[in-house]
């Protein structure tokens, strides 16, 4: 019998994520009035994902967790997870749905001092009674072997390393075979080896069809999982803003966040065509876009094809402001791109030398690369 279910194919909510949050704010009343700790948080995560949640103390890192784990409501905004609205549930099922959906890891292990090992992990099962009694040993002892600790089952939590504690934790956080799990900086105590067997620990649960959410200061570890979500004063700073600019600073990639509007196009529609005047530059987000070049008395070539974090429309902010190719989006599906106006562009660049530097490097060079498809020599 398998340790893990694996997860079924869709959740019932419709939409295919496991984790959904829409135009999420949350509030808090202060001595000096409303604290605007979440500001239209819109963050979708799918089954089988590992994310990485990044972002200064005080960003409102700790504030997100809460809404997707329901120790907090939104203020206002839907929160589904699972296929479950999480702000609807009351407490007495919020508890129960929580203990069956998500396995949490705190940072300082949060294990029960006075009793085993063993007995911390089997708490979980007791509560939501997910297995027979007769079968929860059997269980708790099989998760201790997964995390390497078997022989430590009946000892006190204090008998063993802060590294051990931490394994247990996870162990513990996996009693009730939740699809999701999430670490609030599950490693920012330990050391960089036994951090390491940890990281290793939740890739291996990835393989396994868990989705797993970490909250970490450690923006090296964050790059090792699928995907980053920096947050900063309570915004998410879109990831391929980031990825297009990487260079730029955290306040930064939120200005230019602010700044990128949304743009929508069906399979094989014309995005911009050869000629026409520029005013943008354009960041893809979802689909593959087409960079579409002319030749003289032949037919067009498709010179490059752009995913997600990829852009175009930085050859002509550097040199000529008409476009140098014709881009579509592809007939494979839907394409979302994000465009920020040269001027906006421009404001931005002038703050992060760096980050101009590397646009105008990529600029030179893609001319280069549509003169060569197009037969032609500099």
């Amino acid at each position: 019998m398998s340790l893990f279910n694996k997860p079924k194919n869709g959740n019932g909510n419709g939409n295919g994520h496991m984790i959904d949050l829409r135009d999420v704010h949350k509030y808090y009343k202060t001595a000096i009035g409303d604290y605007h700790a979440l500001n239209s948080i819109d963050l979708q995560i799918e089954a089988g994902e590992f994310v990485s949640i990044i972002g200064k103390s005080g960003s409102g890192k700790s504030t997100l967790l809460n809404m997707i784990t329901g120790i907090d409501r939104p203020t206002s905004g839907e929160v589904q997870v699972n296929g479950t609205e999480v702000q609807k549930l009351n407490e007495n099922r919020m508890a129960r749905w929580r203990g069956k959906n998500l396995g949490i890891v705190f940072q300082f292990f949060q294990l029960l001092p006075t009793i085993s090992v063993i007995e911390n992990i089997m708490l979980p099962m007791d509560f939501c009674r997910t297995y027979p009694m007769r079968e929860r040993e059997k269980r708790a002892l099989e998760l201790l072997e997964m995390v390497e600790l078997r022989e430590h089952a009946y000892k006190l939590p204090t008998a063993l390393s802060g590294g051990q504690q931490q394994r247990v934790a996870i162990a513990r956080a996996l009693a009730n075979d939740p699809p999701i799990v999430i670490a609030d900086e599950p490693t920012g105590n330990l050391d960089s080896k036994t951090a390491e067997s940890v990281f290793a620990l939740f890739n291996d649960l990835v393989a396994k069809g868990k989705t797993i959410i970490i909250v970490t200061h450690d923006s090296g570890l964050a790059k090792r999982t699928h995907r980053t979500a920096l947050i900063t004063d309570g915004e998410i700073v879109n990831e391929y803003v980031a990825k297009a600019m990487p260079t730029l600073t955290q306040d930064q990639l939120l200005e230019a966040t602010r700044d990128a509007k949304c743009l929508t196009f069906e399979p094989g529609a014309m995005i911009l065509s050869e000629g026409t005047n520029a005013e943008s530059f354009y960041i893809v987000s979802r689909g593959t876009v087409e960079v579409v070049l002319p030749r003289e008395n032949q037919s067009d070539v498709i010179a490059l094809q752009l995913g997600p974090g990829k852009y175009f429309g930085e050859i002509e902010f550097f040199h000529e402001k008409k476009h140098r190719a014709s881009i579509r989006a592809s007939e494979r599906g839907q394409v979302e791109v994000l465009c920020i106006g040269y001027d906006q562009l421009n404001e931005l660049l002038n703050q992060s030398a760096a980050t101009r530097e590397a646009l105008h490097q990529a600029a030179d060079q893609h001319e280069a690369e549509n003169l060569a498809h197009r037969g032609e020599t500099s």
